[in-house]
């Protein structure tokens, strides 16, 4: 470059040939290594424990060829139909189930994922206590208590200093003071308890109706004791791993025994942290891992199954009136809606309860926040191409005129999205 040539142009040739590299690099990143190993291993793998693969810590060192590695991971059926005997072995001590194949990931990512499962440390065990929210918010009841009292006593001495200074003037005057009335006999204290009374009564009623059928807190004892903290949480399993139908249906449905036993054919032990009820009582999950077993008529000694099973009477938790229509599939598929955001930290609890109180209200306020996935060309953002179809945003978002679109802007809040 010409060292006379303006700073700006100077400025704009390194942008334009810095960034790029820098796009183009950044799938490569070790960082990247934890959240590529989430999204494509977590199903099967443990970077220390098995699952339904092996645990891969340490990988490199028993396959020290790095290019082999790859081969594997891209596409497994070709590396065993070359006879490696590492391989083979492999595939034959797991019952010769065969991996998923990954040929859209490259070698740097296969590099970042190896690096982040061979400096993986398991988290140290300690008892969970974020199950309880209550037990971590700061309480401050005590402190408004106090404060309430003081503020009555306050009022309480006011009136006294006034009611004295009144007699005081009277006297002075040479007036007789007026004859004392007992509280409950003046007008203006029946009128003012006869108020709060019936406010207090319509509210009750109110809160009282527009409750029925909502429950919030809901939090039933199961057949067996699953913790979403431990699976979810400490093992970081996706929610669509086992309620996959959220992805595409209507309703997320109770995932089956089958996809329960798909690691727990394997994972027959449970060493993780302590586990407790929300009444503090302690859970053995190795009893629950063996009422597993009694549903699914699985022998763990014989690694087969050896009875007919039975399913779980899951008791349900989260359900809306018949007049309501909700689609998982509309909310997590084409909107992007973490499940958290109806159904609360469930990575954090032991036995789920319900979040959120799951009224009208609750879903519109959502809907009128919430961002829709508009196709963005200038960022060159595809979005879902549906929304397209609403010409007046997309012709406002190119002018600058609006920076989003909410669900409320494309009908989310009128009445016939939501009831039949």
């Amino acid at each position: 470059m010409d060292p006379h040539q303006p700073t700006a142009r100077r400025l704009l040739f390194l942008f334009a040939h810095i960034v790029p590299l820098l796009i183009l690099g950044h799938r490569a990143w070790p960082q990247d290594g934890k959240a590529l190993f989430q999204s494509n291993c977590a199903q099967c793998h443990n970077p220390v424990r098995v699952i339904t693969g092996p645990a891969l810590k340490g990988v490199t060192d028993r396959v020290t060829d790095r290019k082999l590695l790859h081969d594997w991971i891209h596409n497994n059926q070709r590396v065993l139909a070359s006879g490696n005997a590492y391989f083979n072995n492999l595939y034959d001590q797991y019952g010769k189930a065969p991996m998923n194949t990954f040929p859209e990931l490259t070698d740097p990512e296969i590099d970042a994922i190896l690096k982040y499962v061979n400096n993986y440390s398991e988290p140290m065990a300690a008892t969970n206590t974020s199950a309880n929210p209550s037990a971590q918010a700061e309480d401050h009841s005590v402190f408004y208590g106090i404060a309430t009292f003081i503020l009555a006593l306050f009022s309480f001495g006011l009136y006294l200093v006034n009611a004295n200074l009144k007699r005081l003037a009277l006297e002075k005057r040479g007036l007789p003071p007026p004859t004392p009335i007992p509280f409950y006999r003046r007008k203006f204290i029946i009128a003012l308890t006869s108020l709060v009374l019936c406010v207090a009564l319509g509210v009750w009623i109110v809160q009282l109706g527009v409750g029925v059928g909502r429950s919030k807190g809901y939090q039933p004892v199961q057949p067996i004791f699953f913790s979403h903290h431990v699976h979810a949480g400490l093992n970081q399993i996706s929610c669509l791993f086992c309620h996959g139908n959220a992805w595409e249906s209507k309703v997320a449905t109770v995932p089956s025994l089958n996809v329960c036993m798909n690691c727990h054919a394997t994972i027959t032990e449970y060493k993780g942290e302590r586990l407790e009820r929300e009444d503090g009582t302690r859970v053995d999950p190795n009893e629950e891992i063996k009422k597993l077993y009694a549903y699914a008529g699985y022998d763990p000694g014989q690694r087969k199954y050896t009875r007919p099973g039975k399913a779980v009477e899951w008791i349900k938790i989260h359900n809306l009136p018949d007049h309501v229509f909700f689609s998982h599939a509309q909310h997590v598929r084409a909107g992007k809606i973490q499940c958290q955001t109806c159904h609360g930290p469930v990575q954090e609890m032991n036995e789920v309860r319900q979040f959120a109180d799951l009224s009208m209200g609750w879903c519109i306020n959502c809907h009128r926040s919430t961002r829709v996935d508009f196709p963005d060309s200038a960022a060159r953002h595809p979005g879902n191409r549906f929304y397209t179809s609403y010409g007046k945003y997309a012709a406002q978002l190119r002018s600058g005129t609006i920076d989003s679109v909410t669900v409320e802007e494309i009908g989310g809040t009128e009445c016939q999205k939501c009831h039949y």
